[in-house]
């Protein structure tokens, strides 16, 4: 028994039983990750210049038929024999940066090595049904092409592997590196043209150029970093690190400096180099040509690996509508660390803690960057506005020092709303000056800056009813000065009884600014004027009265006015029984209406004194009241007179309101 198992025991450890499974790929595999993975030429051409680069290429020749039957991309590098393509490029999934002879840098340059899933040639399948690939590798030269349909027709016979058919010896032109040729272009996805095509490709690679010894060229034409149309049109520049742009490349940059370049609880290895920049105008960002230049994209060993981290920020703050940027940090595409790229490429697995560190790193950049923005922002943009319209100047020398600060930075958000059309910011300023003047009076002018971050911000701002307002309190007070003019002129011509009853109708206000809201009742004020229309209990002395009045409610009051020519003479019983009269008809009216204890004030407006008031004031007063309490006789002089007085504050101010009217005015 014990030889029996000794022997079972060595014959198991020598012939291990076979498995009974089986782990397959499907060429399913191929159609999902490469005919449907890729959503634009750019993304594509990615891939292959990739590849170029890690056979330790120089030269990289991209052309593009004019008609778009054909793409072709040429690379001086080592080349492949029929091994290399069928362990190394036919594989799917090959990874080159675990096999012991290549490692994670290439051979000749020692430059570290971008593929790293295997899976970046089945892109070339998403623009493009037909791929030719030929090689030349220690003199020989050979070649494949490679079909989508054939694909397919493997994967309806059940075939585990597709093969390729040779590319016949007459059709074979490279003598040196690999040349792939795309036919059969699929025109949805070929939408950009040349130019587009080689801004977009400058904006996925950090390597090409002299520097690295790596030109790429599309139909001739060398391909550069200013291609990537970003840093030319930055104003403000931050660089990280010992990142330093020639000044060639940044011809419109005012100010600049540098921010840390890692984190303090970093590893010590991690760091980032790059740059962040802000353009003058968010239109700027928006190109035909490249796309979208508002984002932050991250490179990984040359190469794009995230195309834009801003999104990700998640910061609505208004600067970051100015903000482009490129950054590179190696730490993210590490040989001993997990691969976080998706399969594209493109973008991040969120989860992983060096993103997340990236993340938090480039949020705490982010706010210093939004600082200085804010400070270098006023600067300049102050500067330029009044270069532009000099009255600008003019309104900020008005202010005393503690404002003026508050002011300027009105003038640089303004400048900084994405507004396009020069008139349209000249109207913005005028409105945010007289929005500043306003809140100025109210003594929140820090506030409303601080608040002002987008037009709809300054929209409700302007569009607050005590700031309306204020406002219109200018133009108010200016209609009343005139309307009290007028009212003189009427006075002294002796105008007719009606002339005068109704302007006076019109403007309450002369006989009390409180009843400058007053409403009228015409219904009311008919039945007042009409003999017997709502009641039958009239006398016919209030029948038959004359009424050449105007009613009005106030705040629950009824208020009578009765005026007389200036020039006629009154006696004070007449009065008091005219008064008493309307009085009567009145409260007849308002009892019809469930008002029982109507407040009621009579007011005579006359332009000559009557003579018991100058016998016995007292009397006059008295006998007013008991017509009833509030009533009163007032005369038109002292209309004239308490108007004017009760708007010499303002007359004083209006020097400095028009001098504020003249440069909003000129702007």
């Amino acid at each position: 028994m014990t030889d029996t198992n000794v022997g079972d025991s060595n014959d198991s450890a020598v012939s291990p039983a076979p498995s009974p499974y089986e782990m397959t790929v499907d060429l399913n595999v191929v159609e999902h990750l490469g005919i449907n993975l890729y959503s634009n030429i750019a993304a594509v051409l990615t891939e292959a210049v990739a590849n170029a680069w890690d056979a330790d290429a120089e030269q990289v020749e991209i052309e593009v038929d004019p008609n778009h039957k054909w793409i072709a991309i040429s690379d001086d590098g080592v080349g492949m024999s029929v091994a290399d393509i069928n362990d190394k490029y036919l594989r799917v999934g090959y990874r080159r940066r675990d096999d012991g002879t290549d490692g994670s840098v290439t051979a000749k340059r020692k430059r570290p090595v971008m593929g790293r899933k295997g899976l970046g040639k089945l892109s070339l399948f998403s623009i493009a049904n037909v791929i030719d690939v030929q090689s030349a590798k220690n003199g020989e030269a050979h070649g494949l092409r490679m079909t989508v349909e054939g694909i397919r027709q493997s994967l309806e016979r059940g075939d585990r592997s597709y093969r390729p058919e040779p590319l016949p010896r007459e059709e074979i032109e490279v003598s040196q590196g690999t040349r792939i040729v795309l036919k059969e272009i699929k025109r949805t996805r070929l939408t950009p043209g040349v130019t587009a095509l080689r801004m977009r490709l400058a904006r996925r690679f950090s390597i090409i150029g002299e520097l690295h010894r790596f030109r790429v060229a599309i139909d001739g034409e060398p391909i550069t970093a200013a291609d990537r149309g970003d840093l030319s049109i930055a104003q403000f520049l931050w660089a990280f690190g010992d990142y330093q742009p020639p000044p060639s490349a940044i011809p419109n940059v005012v100010e600049s400096e540098h921010l840390p370049e890692r984190s303090p609880d970093w590893e010590k290895s991690w760091a980032v180099r790059g740059w962040l920049g802000t353009a003058r105008k968010p239109k700027q960002l928006d190109s035909k040509e490249a796309g979208n230049l508002n984002g932050i994209v991250v490179f990984a060993r040359g190469r794009l690996f995230h195309e834009n981290i801003l999104d990700k920020v998640n910061d609505g703050r208004l600067y970051t509508k100015y903000l482009t940027g490129q950054i590179e940090a190696e730490f993210l595409d590490r040989d001993d660390r997990p691969d976080i790229a998706t399969s594209d490429r493109q973008r991040i697995q969120e989860d992983d803690p060096r993103y997340e560190a990236l993340l938090s790193f480039l949020r705490s950049s982010l706010s210093l960057v939004e600082k200085r923005w804010t400070d270098w922002r006023r600067k300049h943009e102050v500067k330029r506005a009044k270069e532009v319209s000099p009255a600008l100047g003019e309104w900020l020398a008005t202010l005393p020092e503690g404002h003026k600060a508050t002011a300027e930075k009105l003038i640089a958000r303004l400048s900084a709303l994405p507004i396009d059309e020069d008139d349209d910011r000249k109207l913005l300023y005028r409105h945010g000056i007289l929005a500043f003047e306003r809140m100025r009076l109210r003594g929140s002018t820090t506030e409303f800056v601080d608040n002002l971050e987008n037009v709809d911000k300054l929209l409700r701002v302007l569009a607050d009813r005590d700031a309306l307002e204020a406002a219109l309190y200018r133009d108010i007070v200016k209609s009343r000065l005139e309307a009290v003019r007028e009212f003189q002129g009427l006075v002294d011509k002796n105008v007719i009884e009606k002339v005068l009853q109704q302007y006076l109708f019109d403007h309450l206000w002369l006989l009390d600014p409180a009843w400058e809201r007053a409403t009228g009742s015409e219904l009311i004020e008919s039945r007042l004027r009409e003999v017997g229309v709502i009641t039958d209990d009239l006398t016919e002395k209030e029948k038959l009265s004359r009424v050449d009045i105007a009613y009005r409610t106030n705040a629950g009051k009824h208020i009578i006015v009765e005026l007389k020519r200036a020039g006629r003479a009154l006696k004070l019983l007449d009065l008091v029984a005219q008064g008493q009269t309307y009085v009567d008809k009145l409260k007849k009216i308002l009892l019809k209406q469930v008002d029982g204890f109507p407040d009621i004030e009579v007011v005579f407006v006359l332009g000559k004194p009557i003579q018991e008031q100058d016998d016995n004031p007292e009397r006059l007063k008295a006998s007013m009241t008991a017509v009833s309490p509030g009533s009163r006789v007032i005369y038109y002089d002292t209309l004239i007179r308490g108007a004017e007085e009760a708007y010499s504050e303002y007359l004083k101010a209006s020097k400095k309101l028009d001098l504020l009217e003249g440069i909003v005015e000129r702007i």
